[in-house]
């Protein structure tokens, strides 16, 4: 079985339904990093030394491979990256080899047969 890790680096008031769109899609888990920060094509803007930018969270979701692309399209919509600059971005990285997952094998191969 190949794995995927999918990154998404999101404004916290979308972490929510990003990770439930994971899930509705067959993702079994995530792990959410919060309080990220970030900065894209244009400059963070300051008041006084106070970032005025919204908190980030950095979203990891450890996939089946088969599964991670519909994942990644879709949360990318939910979120809306490519419709509204500085909302998120989020990307795929090949894992080679994991542990710890022998609890969710039977959930993951019943997703993958669902989803297939």
């Amino acid at each position: 079985m190949k794995f995927k890790l999918i990154v998404a680096l999101v404004n916290d008031n979308e972490t929510e339904l990003v990770l439930k769109t994971a899930r509705e899609l067959g993702a079994t888990g995530s792990t959410v990093i919060t309080s990220a920060r970030g900065e894209g094509l244009v400059p963070i803007k300051t008041f006084l030394g106070l970032d005025l930018e919204s908190q980030r969270d950095a979203i990891l979701l450890l996939v089946e491979g088969h599964l991670s692309r519909s994942i990644l399209e879709r949360i990318a919509e939910v979120g809306h990256f490519d419709d509204t600059p500085g909302t998120g971005i989020a990307f795929q990285v090949d894992i080679e080899d994991a542990v710890g997952l022998g609890s969710q094998f039977k959930t993951i191969f019943s997703e993958i047969e669902e989803k297939l």
